[in-house]
């Protein structure tokens, strides 16, 4: 769920920040004429090709991370160890079949308590699907399968690969709009400071604007999970993936009512205060069971 935003955006800073500054090492990318004015045009190709090639990298390398970072074990379809790694290859595969895949995800289990799943890759030749031990452990057959229909329908969407141009275009504005304050504040500094103080407002400003521009994503994310509820209807039925959305709401209810709601935080999938809302990936549960009625 949220944490397939999560990880790409995480990627994206990360290498985003490394192609700036290897730019700012090397003598390439010049936008700063002779008379020591900004070449506008110059910047917003630069910015473009930095802001392009950094979400890119960041879709290839999406899957890996996704597995290093939450641990997850790709299950051999051929020989699953135990009977839940049989149940969820069967019901990822029968339902990429239903969504007209031609090439089968690769299945995974992440053993966390949380009650989560996520799709993840460059493509749909290319994906991963991961459950959690939590999903299989703490949901019956039906809401296991509508979660699995979900982020089915997120591959088959290709919501990846549109994520991944839509963060293009913000990385463009990202470093268009840190190097022009980045200009600004070192020419009110003193000349022997300007270039470190450029280098740095360069970075600091960066990281701040790709936090705003974060902002553009979850929205975009909210928008498409309602797209990919009813994609898994579609794939599941709908009774499956409204019974899903509701095990999801009963395990957030009371994972909050005992406090332990980090995973649910991290899911961002339970009703929130409308500012904090903005950073959600998700919609309110609420909301979901509404529109998918």
């Amino acid at each position: 769920m949220g944490k397939r935003i999560f990880y790409f955006l995480l990627t994206n800073v990360l290498v985003l920040l490394t192609i700036s500054i290897i730019f700012m090492i090397l003598p390439v990318g010049h936008y700063i004429g002779p008379d020591g004015m900004i070449n506008f045009g110059a910047l917003l190709i630069f910015s473009a090709i930095i802001g392009f090639t950094g979400s890119f990298i960041s879709l290839l390398l999406s899957r890996w991370m996704a597995k290093k970072m939450m641990g997850v074990e790709v299950i051999d379809p051929n020989n699953p160890k135990n009977e839940y790694e049989e149940a969820v290859v069967e019901k990822v595969y029968r339902l990429s079949r239903a969504a007209g895949l031609t090439h089968m995800p690769e299945v995974g289990i992440y053993y966390s308590k949380e009650v989560n799943a996520f799709a993840t890759g460059p493509s749909k030749k290319s994906s991963l699907v991961a459950v959690s031990a939590g999903l299989l452990n703490e949901m019956d057959d039906d809401a296991v399968e509508g979660v699995i229909a979900h982020e089915v329908a997120h591959i088959a969407n290709g919501d990846m690969v549109t994520m991944t141009l839509l963060q293009g275009v913000v990385n463009t504005f990202v470093v268009f709009l840190a190097r022009i304050v980045a200009y600004a504040v070192s020419n009110v500094v003193r000349s022997e400071l300007a270039p470190i103080v450029h280098f740095i407002a360069i970075i600091v400003f960066q990281i701040l604007f790709s936090i705003l521009g974060s902002l553009v994503v979850f929205a975009y994310s909210r928008h498409r999970e309602f797209h990919a509820d009813r994609g898994g209807a579609d794939l599941a039925g709908k009774d499956k993936m409204r019974h899903a959305l509701e095990s999801l709401k009963v395990y957030a209810d009371r994972a909050t009512v005992d406090g332990q709601d980090t995973a649910v935080a991290t899911m961002k999938i339970n009703g929130r205060k409308k500012f904090s809302s903005l950073f959600s990936t998700h919609p309110d549960l609420n909301e979901r069971i509404k529109r998918l009625a």
